[in-house]
């Protein structure tokens, strides 16, 4: 298509986003903040977790030197919780291996934990103005419903023909502006649903608009049922306190601290040197990852005072009251938030 970044250009001077948070001083530092947060997530849904974290952690050196718990507890709620862990990561590697400057190049950055082909071409374009193209979730769409471009982005032949076609668009100057432009357009206008086609400045030219088939693009992965999973998860309190545990440093909820898990609550409580004093079965629910269904079966138990267990690196007793500075899952959040209007708690 003729003029691509010249039309797309004069629509983001019109109707951009230019007042975003991690617009207004382009550090390499915040950009990449920023695009770690908005992997996978809405710019709605970052927006205060970006403004909180930045002012726990301005700068690069700060975020460094926090422990992995801080990290993870501004980031609690925001889910996929690798991204916390690899950023952690990263600005280590930045302070320890760069002199705490951001790398300068897109190999340099895709060397780092958490960044990718992407997320590198990202913060090079918006930083430096070098012209780099990027392939987020926004841009397969807008590239796909345009050009025609079939299949599933997840596809291998599909997925090279999209980067085919965003590093042929992606213009010489104006990189940063032609990277938020293409960005805006699919999260403003081109929306997986709904989307506001007469608003568009390619619908005339729209493969998908104008054969009727804007569905079919981008291509859906191919449907696979999720498989489900269960688990009891022991409420364990004493004295407005609540037991929890941290798990270990790999997986979905790599680091952060959740209730002790155990389909033999009696054994549980044996080898913890519990007494149990009451046992409540609360309201099951169901909590959903990318790649299965976990329902989930919380147990409160209260337990007397003596046999408590003391904290530990592992497990610690988390005070409703004034609570600790660390990462929590999903479910605990929800039930934290459940049962502390609750009459168990009073």
């Amino acid at each position: 298509m003729d003029h691509f970044a010249e039309r797309l250009l004069a629509w983001f001077g019109e109707h951009g986003r230019k007042d975003l948070p991690w617009q207004q001083d382009k550090q390499p530092y915040k950009v990449w903040v920023s695009e770690i947060m908005l992997q996978q997530t809405q710019v709605t849904t970052v927006i205060p977790y970006y403004e909180r974290f930045m002012q726990v952690f301005p700068t690069v050196d700060e975020l460094a030197a926090a422990t992995q718990d801080e990290v993870l507890h501004q980031w609690t709620g925001l889910g996929y919780y690798a991204r916390a862990r690899n950023l952690h990561k990263t600005a280590q590697i930045v302070m320890r291996d760069f002199n705490g400057e951001f790398p300068g190049t897109q190999e340099e950055l895709e060397s780092l934990p958490g960044i990718g082909r992407s997320t590198a071409a990202a913060i090079i374009a918006i930083c430096t103005n070098q012209r780099a193209a990027i392939l987020d979730g926004n841009v397969k769409r807008v590239l796909a419903r345009v050009f025609g471009i079939g299949g599933w982005p997840g596809q291998t032949a599909t997925l090279k023909a999209l980067w085919e076609k965003a590093e042929l668009l992606t213009p010489d100057q104006r990189v940063a502006d032609y990277t938020q432009a293409i960005m805006d357009l699919g999260a403003m206008i081109c929306t997986r649903s709904k989307p506001q086609c007469n608003a568009c400045p390619f619908s005339g030219e729209c493969h998908a608009k104008n054969s009727d088939s804007i569905a079919q693009f981008p291509g859906k992965k191919p449907k696979k049922e999720k498989p489900v999973r269960a688990t009891t998860m022991l409420v364990i309190e004493c004295d407005g306190e609540i037991l929890l545990e941290q798990r270990e440093s790999s997986g979905l909820w790599g680091g952060l601290w959740s209730f002790p898990e155990s389909d033999d609550p009696d054994s549980y409580l044996e080898a913890a040197g519990l007494d149990a004093h009451s046992r409540i079965p609360l309201t099951p629910f169901r909590h959903s990852f990318t790649h299965y269904h976990l329902d989930i079966s919380p147990l409160h138990i209260h337990v007397k005072v003596p046999n408590r267990v003391s904290d530990s690196d592992r497990t610690c007793w988390y005070n409703l009251e004034t609570p600790q500075s660390i990462g929590l899952t999903r479910p605990v959040t929800r039930l934290l938030d459940a049962l502390q209007s609750s009459p168990l708690f009073q």
